[in-house]
Order: structure tokens, then sequence, then C-alpha cells
């Protein structure tokens, strides 16, 4: 699941970074995945990791797609 998780995420790059732009944050994220029960919660741990990290703002409407298709990849493939 991790895996998957950094490839959904990789793929995102909100920033325009590059793919491997984001391999702390990746992590953060994916930490916080394994705590996180519902996709709110999870979006707004991604936009403080990735807020603090960039110094810019980030929709929060972004970090709800990600973190719905995150959280469905939780459930379908459990650690």
């Amino acid at each position: 699941m991790n895996r998957s998780a950094a490839g959904i995420l990789k793929q995102w790059d909100p920033f325009d970074e590059g793919e491997e732009a984001y391999e702390t944050e990746i992590a953060d994220v994916i930490a916080a995945l394994q705590e996180a029960e519902h996709p709110s919660e999870l979006a707004n741990r991604i936009r403080l990791i990735y807020e603090h990290s960039y110094e810019l703002w980030i929709p929060l409407e972004s970090c709800m797609e990600i973190a719905y298709k995150l959280i469905a990849l939780k459930y379908v493939c459990p650690a």
C-alpha cells in the first residue's frame, strides 16, 4: 500500500516541482495515512505538510481530491 500511495503522491505534484521533489512530504503523508480514518482529516494533514515545507498556500479542495484516493487505497489494500 505504501508504494502505491507514494506513486499517487508523486503524480500529484501540487507545486510543479517534479516527481522527485517531495520525498519528505510523501513519507509524512504516508505516516498520516496510517492514522487517518476520514478523507477530510487526511486532507488537512496533507495541506499542513506541504504548506510547511514549501511555504506556499495549497487549496484544500486539491488536498481533498488526493486524500480520497489515498483513503480508498488504504481500505482496498490494507497494510
